[in-house]
């Protein structure tokens, strides 16, 4: 089982997301790092689409969501977490 983060931008995501990139980054890079966060990323249209991230705990998915720069700023409108049953692993 993986847990799925998905994000939906704020209306004005293109203006807000540069000022907080590089903290976000370094926060998903520590995830990375421990080998929770496996996968991150945005749709071909953010704006309109949202990003997503996939976790090895649900956990961890919620810590991040709830220590995101991007969440934290508003870059982010919403957030939430779908278990996914990965079949090709």
């Amino acid at each position: 089982m993986k847990y799925v983060l998905f994000y939906d931008s704020a209306p004005d995501v293109a203006a807000r997301a540069p000022a907080y990139f590089a903290e976000h980054c370094a926060r998903w890079k520590e995830f990375a790092d421990r080998g929770e966060l496996l996968m991150i990323g945005t749709f071909a249209d953010p704006q309109t689409d949202g990003s997503m991230a996939v976790f090895t705990t649900e956990e961890s998915a919620r810590q991040f969501a709830e220590s995101d720069p991007f969440v934290l700023h508003g870059v982010v409108s919403a957030w939430r977490i779908k278990p996914w049953n990965e079949a090709l692993a």
